[in-house]
């Protein structure tokens, strides 16, 4: 299968899709319900992928139910995330060799991520990788967050490209509706969920990783 028009450029989530900070904040969560004794089921977890903080907070409250202390909870979250992370986070299968392919034919990249630019110098910064990145569509110059459109509309104005020509790869089913709904051709590559059949009629492309999608953009090129 080839991709449905010529791409210009390619717009990145981060967490769970270039770095392997899913599995770790989960983790982080796991043990922060413990502390309290509670438990934080996976599948709760897994509403809360690609949602910025505040939405993301509600469905930790929903779940503890009233007078739960968030503040609390979210101190505790961080600090065994720091833990996790003091010894860096991995980054995903195949991030350097797509880097690397676009950096040599040319096409420029974004990252449009729930997360904020703290933390993609954190998780990038290590391994040389942020000025790799053309524009940096982080929480902090986001007005509405994934699911809404806002993040890749953005990247696209930052690329100066039509959201049409865009290729946005994702590994949730909130940032493939941004993305999609963005006007971008939209590849998602599963990490912490599985491909709906919404995910389905929204992507491309299910891909297994960036090699995948690298493999796909030489195919165009031929």
């Amino acid at each position: 299968m080839t991709l449905p028009r010529q791409v210009k450029a390619v717009v990145f989530d981060m967490d769970g899709l270039l770095v392997d900070t899913e599995t770790v904040i989960f983790r982080a969560m796991q043990h922060a319900a413990e502390g309290i004794g509670g438990e934080f089921p996976f599948t709760t977890f897994q509403r809360m992928v690609g949602l910025q903080d505040a939405a993301s907070d509600q469905i930790v409250v929903e779940h503890f139910g009233e007078g739960f202390d968030l503040d609390a909870w979210s101190k505790a979250v961080r600090a065994h995330a720091h833990e996790h992370m003091a010894a860096g986070v991995a980054l995903k299968t195949g991030v350097v060799e797509i880097l690397d392919y676009l950096t040599a034919v040319g096409l420029p990249c974004a990252i449009a991520t729930s997360s904020s630019l703290a933390a993609v110098r954190r998780n990038l910064g290590p391994d040389d990788l942020i000025g790799r990145f053309a524009a940096l569509i982080t929480k902090d110059v986001q007005t509405r967050g994934k699911p809404h459109p806002e993040p890749y509309l953005k990247a696209a104005e930052a690329l100066r490209l039509a959201p049409a020509d865009c290729l946005a790869l994702e590994d949730s089913h909130n940032g493939v509706r941004s993305a999609s709904s963005a006007g971008m051709m939209t590849i998602m590559i599963p990490d912490m969920l599985d491909p709906t059949e919404e995910m389905q009629s929204l992507c491309v492309r299910i891909a297994r990783d960036l090699h995948e999608v690298r493999e796909l953009l030489e195919a165009q090129r031929r």
